[in-house]
């Protein structure tokens, strides 16, 4: 069973990504905010107000990578989603 989770910046998704594998979780699914889910990126005007709420903010290759830093990819079942999902978090 995947956990859900996805919530302000790639480090604060890490952070509870590793709280969900420490306490036995085997799968994560990520929630991407609406931002980024229609492209824009953190700091365009069109995503003000809503960066990092009701999922993870990814503007680059480099926030995948911080989100999914030192967590076990070959033992940990992922998937990400773009539907605007409020209900977890």
């Amino acid at each position: 069973m995947r956990q859900c989770a996805g919530m302000g910046t790639a480090a604060e998704t890490h952070k509870r990504f590793q709280y969900l594998i420490d306490e036995g979780s085997s799968g994560l699914l990520m929630i991407f905010n609406l931002p980024t889910q229609r492209g824009y990126d953190s700091d365009a005007g069109m995503a003000a107000g809503e960066v990092g709420k009701a999922g993870v903010a990814i503007d680059s290759l480099r926030d995948m990578e911080v989100v999914f830093d030192g967590i076990p990819l070959y033992t940990v079942s992922t998937s990400m989603t773009i539907n605007a999902q409020q209900w977890c978090s």
